[in-house]
């Protein structure tokens, strides 16, 4: 979850508290709010960053005091394409224009912007969508010397790589727009550039937007085929999310609403995959693990509301999750049957 309280891109005492009182918590594996490749990949000016070396020691304090803590830690790169040059959302999400102060030129696959009050894109360039594959690249570079045990590839929600995959957001002619091989191009370059700077048997994940709940655009059928593709070049779990691409599409959200899509994944394609989406209770979560629906869940708005989640789960579920020394005091019996 962005907490938009970066300043040039750096980690500080905000980011060290926010994700290490998860880990105090009791979490099993904590990913980082998106990390931008590039300065003009950030959604808003105050985007946490890994587009420079100089990041690194900040993020790596994070990285340290997470481990020491029992808990895994990964990271999400990401580029916010032409939802980029924003306000936070508290200061209405509003577009910075270029000619302003804090405000830079927007990209995207094609010069279409995200809705009528945001601005046009310049769509890349051949040249240019290289460089973001090189971005990515040194950024996977930065993230192992950041001591994170995990990338996760940001495609879903809208932002650039997403657009690309989507034909809502790619009118491309050339080889990167057009069939799905081609609209597909762009996340394999940077999977396959990622996989060069990590070891062979570090994790990368990819988040998607298992759909744009819109006509036209991407599909459930779409998804399931691009994790075929995904699992042969080393990927190794997708995050599955819907939306983002469009303003206007209709949501039915709900409870749940978006397990399917990880399920669906899971059983056509036998990537293993994670569940996202209005999951908010211990028993919620382990009912779509013990059905199968997904291997992993991932939870967001409610580690926002509990940063203790795992510790108050756990007695619900019987199960027996060591707290920390500091908080033994306070640790609820575990219950006992009649």
């Amino acid at each position: 979850m962005c907490q938009y309280s970066s300043e040039d891109g750096f980690a500080n005492d905000w980011h060290l508290v926010h994700l290490g009182s998860r880990a105090v918590g009791g979490a099993g594996l904590i990913l980082s709010e998106a990390a931008a490749v590039a300065p003009e990949g950030r959604i808003t000016p105050q985007d946490l960053g890994i587009w420079k070396d100089e990041h690194v020691p900040g993020l790596k304090r994070i990285t340290d005091f997470v481990r020491q803590q029992g808990t895994a830690i990964g990271v999400q790169l990401a580029h916010a394409g032409r939802k980029a040059s924003t306000t936070p959302p508290w200061e209405g999400g509003k577009a910075i224009a270029a000619t302003q102060p804090d405000g830079w030129e927007v990209v995207a696959p094609s010069a279409l912007p995200f809705a009528p009050d945001k601005a046009t894109p310049h769509a890349l360039s051949e040249a240019e969508i290289q460089q973001v594959v090189a971005d990515f690249r040194v950024a996977a570079r930065r993230s192992l010397a950041a001591g994170f045990q995990l990338i996760e590839v940001h495609a879903a929600h809208g932002y650039l790589l997403h657009e690309f995959l989507s034909p809502l957001s790619n009118e491309r002619t050339d080889q990167y727009g057009g069939s799905f091989e081609n609209r597909s191009r762009l996340l394999l370059d940077v999977v396959a550039a990622i996989r060069a700077e990590v070891p062979h048997d570090y994790p990368v994940i990819v988040r998607i937007s298992a759909t744009d709940w819109t006509e036209g655009g991407w599909t459930k059928d779409d998804s399931v085929q691009l994790a075929r593709v995904l699992q042969a070049n080393g990927v190794d779990l997708l995050d599955a999310s819907t939306g983002g691409n469009v303003p206007d599409a209709k949501i039915p959200t709900g409870p749940g609403y978006q397990v399917e899509f990880a399920a669906t994944v899971k059983q056509q394609t036998g990537l293993p995959t994670g569940a996202v989406g209005i999951i908010t209770t211990a028993q919620q979560a382990e009912e779509i693990l013990q059905q199968g629906q997904a291997d992993l869940v991932l939870l967001a708005r409610e580690f926002l509301r509990d940063p203790y989640f795992p510790l108050h789960a756990a007695p619900e579920l019987d199960a027996d999750l060591p707290w920390p020394v500091q908080y033994e005091r306070a640790k609820r019996p575990k219950r006992t049957s009649k």
